[in-house]
């Protein structure tokens, strides 16, 4: 088994195999971003960063709270500040749509996008014609004129 920083391709996320006539371990077995959690896992590295987050402060319009995405939208669970003072207010972040406000509490979150740099749409036609919505540079489906919310009308003495 590699080291994670060994890991360069895809190629390297492929695994031996079971030997014939066992039945092969999820290690054996697993191949690609299943393989990469596994094999984070065992090295003590939690490569999806699962903890939650950062909720000893609330962020503000200057000082948002970071969540880091792979993809280029990514959910967003509110329950307050202090924590659990509201019910869950799910907030959608995306990389057009970067910062997004709790309209319960005010608290701020920003996506932080710490993927790969081109976007799976940008390899060239793949037979998505029909779509007709992927000319934008982080192959979401967003629209000029996106409407505006609460958020955009914050006087910046409030922030």
């Amino acid at each position: 088994m590699k080291p994670l920083d060994e890991i360069k391709s895809e190629k390297d996320l492929l695994p031996p195999g079971g030997m014939p006539g066992t039945i092969p371990t999820d290690l054996e077995q697993s191949t690609g971003i299943e393989r990469l959690e596994i094999m984070g896992k065992m090295q003590g590295i939690d490569v999806f960063d699962m903890m939650p987050l950062d909720t000893s402060r609330k962020g503000t319009m200057n000082e948002p709270l970071k969540v880091k995405s792979f993809g280029d939208e990514q959910y967003i669970g509110c329950t307050g500040f202090p924590s659990d003072t509201h019910v869950i207010i799910w907030l959608t972040c995306s990389r057009d749509r970067p910062i997004e406000r709790c309209p319960e509490c005010g608290g701020v979150f920003e996506l932080e996008y710490v993927g790969p740099t081109e976007s799976h749409d940008a390899h060239g036609d793949h037979g998505h014609d029909s779509h007709g919505a992927h000319g934008d540079s982080d192959g979401s489906h967003n629209y000029d004129g996106e409407p505006k919310t609460m958020a955009d009308f914050v006087r910046p003495e409030y922030r």
